[in-house]
């Protein structure tokens, strides 16, 4: 009887100590509109290069987008999103467009040019990014103001070339002194 006691009274005390150290730590937030965006690593499909969120888009008002190419609705709003980044990359407007692929980065590459994008298509084979921002599936956007800040958090296809979202894109580019 005594080892059981000895059994349970190990499983309790790791059971507290796991509690303790999660408190202390804190549970990542993800996401959320009015925080700073998590910072993330993925391939840039145009170079080859490890590009990081932070030094590439700090200062610009930048649309992250979660996607997949075998995703139905990521190819419906993928047009949209071309058509308001030609109006307003001139502007400082920057799309960050992740896929989260698990295959190769050819099956990309060749959506990219299906599509004919021409804003920035990076690649995160692991997935991390749907970690770190919590997303629910994809697409998922997440609009940025220049100091990295999600104003608009969107689950699901959207219309980024409508005049509501244009115009917001538009005032968050003049807000930010463009």
């Amino acid at each position: 009887m005594s080892k059981q006691w000895v059994v349970v009274g190990g499983i309790v005390l790791g059971l507290i100590a796991g509690a303790i150290a999660l408190a202390l730590r804190g549970v990542p937030e993800g996401a959320e509109p009015g925080k700073r965006a998590p910072d993330f690593r993925a391939v840039d499909l145009a170079t080859g290069d490890s590009v990081s969120l932070r030094p590439r888009y700090d200062g610009k008002v930048t649309l992250v987008n979660i996607w997949a190419t075998w995703c139905v609705p990521c190819r419906t709003e993928m047009p949209a999103m071309q058509e308001a980044y030609a109006a307003l990359k001139n502007r400082g407007f920057e799309i960050a467009a992740v896929s989260v692929d698990e295959g190769s980065a050819d099956e990309v590459r060749k959506f990219v040019q299906q599509y004919g994008l021409t804003f920035d298509v990076l690649h995160d084979q692991s997935g991390r990014i749907q970690q770190l921002y919590r997303t629910t599936g994809v697409p998922e956007s997440f609009l940025l103001d220049k100091s990295g800040v999600i104003v608009k958090r969107v689950i699901g296809a959207h219309d980024w070339n409508s005049a509501a979202n244009r115009g917001q894109i538009e005032r968050l580019l003049e807000a930010a002194g463009s």
